[in-house]
């Protein structure tokens, strides 16, 4: 079997981890694509969790998401063509995933979607697009839960379907008893909520993301936020940056590494979001935190139904009150988390070892 792993962003770095570390070199070729092109948001990534330098790596030229996918198809096409991989291993939903899936597909190489079959059912999410498509061509497609595989079945997939837990578990069991003394950032306040906002629909647009900063300036609450780069540059572009940098209870940081981000949600008292990922974190028994999600939909409905997270929207009123609720009681009941044990990534090498 011989394999190649398309990734370029934070998250499918952390989720593709775990699988990286479990496939020989010999055989399996790692591309980075460059999508997350600040170092803070990529490489450094690979390089906290020791895995292998990529065999392959490049810089995009373009920011645009078209001109970025178009960029790159044509960049990993020659790669597939030299390589020859049986199947092509993408995790997730990024503008990276889908560049891959098509050049894949049009090599005729068949492709392994991890973390298949999530579904926010709302169209305004560029990441919506971007799994849909790639669930559609794929032939090995990897559900985390019995919820995702039934959406799948619903949309009459032609691939085959497993259902394996999610690989972020993997790396949380792999990690999370050592962050605290690999994590270089030093927190000295008590009783924060964690936050972070980067998904379009949220930054992107002036009365959204003012309304979310509205209503953690008027909370009770004391926050830290890391502040990701295209968020700091939609702040400063809606004049929003200075009321957060002299707000008393709001600390903004750089965005931190994997090993911090872990500490920061261990430490939190619970966590404000519209991360995907974020949202399955935290509902590791190593991490326990609920998730408010500041979103008007969520692609994690498990982690709802299980009481692990809240969503509630973008309004200023409405996060207000979750907050300040939430301040209350912010303790979880349950230990258990709906995304597997931690041995996704076992049974997803195992199984892509008996297809090819």
């Amino acid at each position: 079997m011989k394999t190649a792993i398309v990734l370029g962003t934070r998250p499918e770095i952390i989720k593709l981890t775990p699988i990286i570390r479990k496939l020989d070199k010999k055989n399996n070729s790692v591309i980075f694509t460059g999508q997350h092109y600040d170092y803070a948001m990529g490489l450094q990534f690979i390089k906290q969790l020791g895995i292998r330098k990529p065999d392959f790596s490049f810089k995009l030229s373009k920011n645009d998401p078209p001109s970025q996918i178009g960029e790159m198809i044509a960049k990993l096409s020659k790669i597939l063509k030299k390589i020859k991989p049986d199947t092509v291993i993408v995790q997730g939903d990024t503008n990276t995933v889908l560049a891959a899936s098509i050049s894949s597909l049009k090599s005729n190489i068949p492709i392994s979607h991890v973390e298949a079959g999530l579904r926010s059912y709302d169209w305004r999410m560029p990441e919506e697009h971007n799994r849909i498509t790639t669930d559609h061509i794929s032939e090995l497609l990897f559900a985390p839960t019995v919820t995702t595989k039934k959406n799948l079945l619903k949309e009459n997939i032609h691939g085959k379907i497993f259902v394996t837990g999610n690989t972020v578990i993997d790396s949380i069991n792999t990690y999370a008893d050592m962050s605290s003394k690999k994590s270089k950032l030093d927190v000295t306040i008590d009783d924060y909520v964690l936050m972070t906002l980067h998904r379009a629909e949220n930054v992107d647009n002036k009365n959204t993301l003012s309304s979310i900063i509205k209503g953690i300036l008027d909370s009770k609450a004391d926050f830290i936020f890391p502040v990701h780069p295209r968020t700091l540059k939609r702040l400063k572009q809606f004049d929003l940056y200075k009321k957060l940098s002299k707000a008393e209870n709001v600390l903004t940081i750089n965005t931190v590494g994997y090993f911090e981000m872990l500490e920061l949600m261990k430490k939190s008292l619970f966590i404000l979001t519209d991360s995907g990922g974020i949202q399955e974190e935290a509902t590791s028994p190593k991490i326990r935190k609920k998730t408010l999600v500041v979103r008007k939909t969520t692609d994690r409905p498990e982690a709802v139904a299980a009481g692990l997270s809240e969503v509630i929207g973008t309004s200023k009123e409405k996060i207000l009150h979750s907050i300040n609720s939430t301040l209350k009681n912010p303790k979880l009941d349950t230990k258990k988390t709906p995304y597997g044990k931690g041995d996704a990534s076992s049974k997803i090498i195992k199984i892509i070892k008996n297809n090819f």
